[in-house]
């Protein structure tokens, strides 16, 4: 924390403007001596300045130079951003230059990780930060940016302050154990406000948990034996031929994959091979492998011939699903039709062909109802984002149920408090208010370098 780092902070390649970002106390004086025709440790805050990029005699590129003063900058040290013509040799170049000055190369997050060790963000802001670069949707970045902005934080701050008001009410119970009234007054605050907290927890928690999909995707998968129309639905739904579609039994022997959005939500689809008793060594690893990822999808579409009389192989299929989340697809409803949907008893059920421009419309529609897609693109996107979160606002209810239980059963105060205080504990992790050096090098090192 007490060195300058320096890395490219766009994507390296051909382009008209790079930028090569440097942190730290030495920023301004490291910048300095590669810069010709500006003092940039005489120039105001927050200015931008022309000058050219030289390495001893030689010059390296004209460019235009940021410099942002301590403490009103992203990591709250002097910043220099030099912002050069794209293009990856003379990026390099200049990069090189500032390393051979002093500067050390950024790790991965580097200055988002110094921006939260400063304490300009939290952890929760620090991660969103992250998860604005990956956005791949609308409804991904309007989260991600609601958590930059801090609203989760805030949300966690105010369920401490509430917290931190309790175990100060248990502490002068502690304090004064003669005054009746006060243990009254006390124990009757405790459970009004755990009542409240466990609550909104909770529904904090179970709405974050149904827009988790936002951020993973619905995981896929369309099961069936050999030539039903797998691929040609997969085909469909993509709207390009990914997969091989012949009528040759067998065709595809492993996993096809794809993506496409539905309002907004990604649904990473897995076509499989076809399930079937077969001798082929190669056809039989396929098999093996549609069967063993019925248990990893959030969905599984599993399609009928509905041309042919239900078989053998497809009422074994359907035995295999029959708990899991899926929809039943008799494809190929523009042809003969030889399966009757009461054969097909308390199941999601919808009719396809491929030969159509609208022959998957009805398929895409019930998946939109059975995931409430609609109710998912809302205006509202204060969730927790990660598994992290929702793991320490999980174990932060459980604390907070057991400080009830508690309550109910006349425990001793003191005892009570231990579980509320595990609760604030837990609910300061989310945010950075307790964290150890290994959680949050691990966190940092998924980000690209520069940011």
């Amino acid at each position: 924390m007490n060195d300058t780092i320096a890395a490219i902070s766009t994507a390296l390649g051909v382009g008209a403007i790079s930028i090569v970002r440097i942190s730290g106390k030495d920023s301004l004086k490291i910048a300095n001596e590669i810069v010709e025709g500006i003092d940039l440790t005489q120039v105001k805050s927050h200015t931008i300045h022309y000058g050219k990029i030289k390495d001893q005699e030689e010059i390296i590129d004209e460019v235009l130079i940021s410099v942002m003063l301590s403490p009103k900058t992203y990591t709250t040290e002097d910043i220099v951003e030099i912002n050069c013509h794209g293009g990856i040799s003379t990026t390099s170049k200049v990069l090189e230059l500032l390393l051979l000055k002093g500067a050390r190369l950024a790790e991965p997050g580097e200055f988002t990780k110094r921006a939260f060790l400063n304490g300009r963000i939290d952890l929760t802001q620090s991660e969103a930060v992250m998860d604005l670069i990956e956005s791949k949707t609308n409804i991904e970045r309007q989260l991600a940016i609601n958590n930059v902005e801090g609203k989760i934080s805030k949300l966690i701050k105010k369920f401490r302050e509430s917290l931190k008001d309790l175990i100060s009410h248990i502490e002068v119970n502690i304090d004064y154990p003669e005054y009746y009234d006060i243990e009254v007054i006390t124990i009757k605050k405790i459970k009004d406000t755990l009542i409240k907290q466990i609550k909104e927890l909770k529904k904090l928690v179970k709405e974050s948990e149904n827009k988790e999909i936002i951020k993973t995707g619905i995981k896929t998968i369309i099961i069936g034996r050999p030539n039903v129309g797998k691929s040609s639905i997969l085909n469909s739904l993509l709207e390009f031929d990914k997969a091989i579609v012949t009528d040759v039994a067998g065709t595809t022997r492993d996993i096809v994959e794809g993506n496409i959005y539905l309002e907004g939500i990604p649904l990473n689809i897995i076509d499989t091979a076809g399930i079937r008793k077969t001798e082929d060594i190669v056809e039989k690893i396929g098999v093996e492998k549609s069967l063993s990822l019925i248990d990893e999808a959030d969905l599984i579409l599993v399609v009928l011939n509905s041309n042919e009389k239900l078989t053998k192989e497809d009422q074994e299929i359907l035995e295999k699903t029959k708990e899991k989340p899926s929809i039943i697809i008799l494809n190929k409803n523009d042809l003969q039709q030889n399966i009757e949907r009461k054969q097909i008893k308390n199941r999601n059920i919808i009719s396809t062909n491929t030969t159509s421009l609208n022959g998957t419309i009805p398929l895409k529609e019930k998946i939109k109802e059975m995931f409430k897609l609609d109710e998912i693109t809302t205006n509202d996107y204060t969730y927790l984002t990660n598994a992290r979160q929702l793991s320490l606002a999980k174990k932060a209810l459980l604390s907070l149920e057991e400080a009830l239980k508690n309550t109910e059963q006349d425990s001793p105060i003191d005892l009570i408090e231990i579980d509320i205080k595990e609760a604030l504990e837990t609910l300061g992790e989310i945010i950075g208010l307790n964290y150890n050096d290994e959680m949050i090098d691990h966190l940092f090192e998924h980000f690209c370098v520069g940011k």
